[in-house]
């Protein structure tokens, strides 16, 4: 009951020497085939790019909200979720007018950009497909990260742009699955966005180049932290099946989102890798639950502890935790022989003493303005490689924790550890069950299993 990594599962083997390149490297992958291919998965004769939206949540609603305000005609054209009252609340609030969660900007509805008819809107967990295959250009996936891998790799064998959401996977299997589909996206031409929008975002942009140009000198270790209060989740009702149940709450289930660690803490790692310009091999920590416990919490730990270790033996120290009453903060800072800096904060205290004080554009709108900006002009635009090391990043991080063990990055991107269900239907078991005292099962360092 304690092995939470509970079933094995194949995967396609990694690259010994994974995503060592830097971020300038990742961000400009090289065109791979043929550059007849321009505007693969866009309609020819017609500059609209038509839009499937997979995932119709918050973050789904505000992700086509951020895309339907990009230059050049833009048209949300299907929508697919498994749950109807999530995709019906989506399709209002486009319609009808909202203040999107991330778009800061009110909108009195989108009109004539947003065109949906029954027929093309798509419920149930195959409903992806059927999104995709509806004559669009581009999918965007803001589903829970569990089903990142599958619909990507769906999406880039019918040749379309992408845009996903972080986590890009929860586990290893996901993560070898979506970079060996991305290595037929960067064939094909296909345009891929991640939503680690801290790298569009011009503060971080010009701290990060001050540090790489030597303005603390050289890095010693940097911190992260991403501290809150509680998550908001749904009330078990009396018709709900336990996949329902599981699904309506994905961030207290490890399968769906990885863990808190995974699905947030994500940002503030990826922030440290950029600086550094590589992942760590090594990560070992604590964690666990004290005061989200009961059922109502799922399976997840309410915080982390982990100190990650580069190749050149830098340490990155990260704290995740999401109980209320306590230090909050979420931020990230390197320290270096000469100052030290909070990159969140754009500030930098030594004999490089600096402040960033410009207009910051919205990260969320830029990260799309720049993606459809690529798919328009055919420039190189692929993210998928940074946003798999800093997912991987961040389960590396989570098996130390979960396990009470070290472990090495060649041994967690190769694990062959499934969280992946048996079957997918709302009928269907989850891979975790409560017990008889209706708690589900946590991961016991010294005992738990996650490699």
């Amino acid at each position: 009951m304690n092995d939470v990594h509970s079933k094995s599962g194949t995967g396609k083997s990694s690259r010994r020497n994974f995503l060592r390149n830097s971020t300038a490297a990742a961000i400009g992958t090289s065109l791979v085939g043929s550059l007849s291919i321009v505007r693969s998965a866009h309609a020819a004769g017609d500059e609209t790019i038509k839009v499937a939206l997979i995932g119709c949540g918050g973050r789904g609603t505000g992700a086509i909200t951020q895309a339907l305000n990009t230059k050049g005609p833009v048209k949300l054209w299907a929508m697919a979720d498994v749950l109807e009252d999530r995709l019906q609340a989506s399709l209002s609030a486009l319609t009808k007018g909202q203040e999107a969660r991330y778009d800061r900007e009110k909108h009195q509805g989108f009109g004539a950009k947003v065109d949906v008819p029954p027929e093309r809107r798509f419920l149930g967990f195959e409903a992806y497909k059927q999104a995709i295959d509806a004559g669009v250009d581009m999918v965007i996936l803001t589903t829970p990260g569990h089903f990142r891998p599958v619909q990507f790799e769906y999406a880039v064998k019918q040749g379309k742009h992408v845009f996903m959401e972080k986590p890009v996977a929860t586990d290893a299997p996901g993560i070898r699955q979506l970079l060996a589909a991305n290595e037929e996206a960067k064939k094909k031409n296909l345009k891929v966005a991640v939503g680690l929008n801290c790298r569009h975002d011009l503060k971080f942009q010009e701290t990060i180049k001050r540090l790489n140009d030597g303005a603390i000198g050289d890095i010693v270790f940097m911190r992260c932290y991403r501290n809150g209060s509680g998550l908001s989740r749904v009330l078990r009702q009396a018709d709900m099946t336990e996949m329902e149940y599981q699904l309506r709450n994905p961030y207290y289930f490890l399968w769906v989102c990885g863990d808190g660690f995974v699905g947030g803490l994500i940002h503030e790692l990826d922030v440290c890798n950029w600086l550094k310009g590589e992942h760590p091999i090594t990560a070992q920590g604590q964690g666990g639950r004290q005061v989200c416990i009961g059922y109502e919490y799922g399976n997840l730990y309410d915080h982390h502890f982990v100190e990650f270790t580069y190749q050149d033996g830098t340490k990155m120290f990260s704290q995740y935790r999401r109980i209320p009453g306590c230090w909050n903060s979420i931020s990230e800072h390197a320290h270096g022989t000469g100052g030290e800096a909070n990159i969140r904060r754009g500030r930098i205290e030594g004999a490089g003493k600096w402040r960033f004080r410009d207009r910051i554009p919205n990260p969320y709108q830029v990260e799309h303005d720049v993606l459809f900006d690529a798919i328009r002009q055919n420039k190189p635009h692929n993210e998928a490689e940074y946003g798999a090391t800093s997912t991987m990043t961040a389960i590396m991080g989570r098996m130390a924790s979960y396990s009470g063990k070290v472990i090495r990055w060649e041994d967690a991107i190769n694990s062959k550890m499934s969280l992946a269900p048996e079957r997918y239907a709302l009928d269907a078991e989850p891979p975790v069950l409560p017990g008889a005292d209706g708690l589900y099962p946590v991961a016991m360092p010294g005992i738990t299993k996650v490699l």
